[in-house]
């Protein structure tokens, strides 16, 4: 079953946000709409602009650790090598 670790943002080159969940589409619905209180709900963070998918949930948490490690640069440089304009995925995602 994949995995999916995510970045969110509020804006370009906002606040971000790394998490890791199995079901993105889901996931990223509830950061969207404030639907779970939380540092996203607080900060109005909720466009998807980054996603990877992993093969196992272990992989998965220990890339997210990794991530959430990072400096903010190299998230930033991760995010545009492949979202230039930061557009919001989740409509890609959840259109199937």
């Amino acid at each position: 079953m994949p995995y999916y670790v995510y970045i969110l943002a509020s804006k370009p080159n906002g606040t971000l946000y790394v998490g890791v969940t199995k079901d993105l589409v889901r996931r990223a619905w509830e950061h969207r709409t404030g639907a779970v209180e939380g540092f996203t709900r607080k900060h109005r963070v909720h466009t998807l602009v980054y996603f990877e998918v992993l093969e196992d949930v272990r992989s998965a948490i220990e890339r997210e650790k990794k991530l959430k490690r990072w400096r903010r640069d190299w998230k930033v440089a991760l995010i545009i090598g492949t979202n230039p304009e930061w557009r919001d995925l989740y409509d890609e995602i959840a259109s199937g």
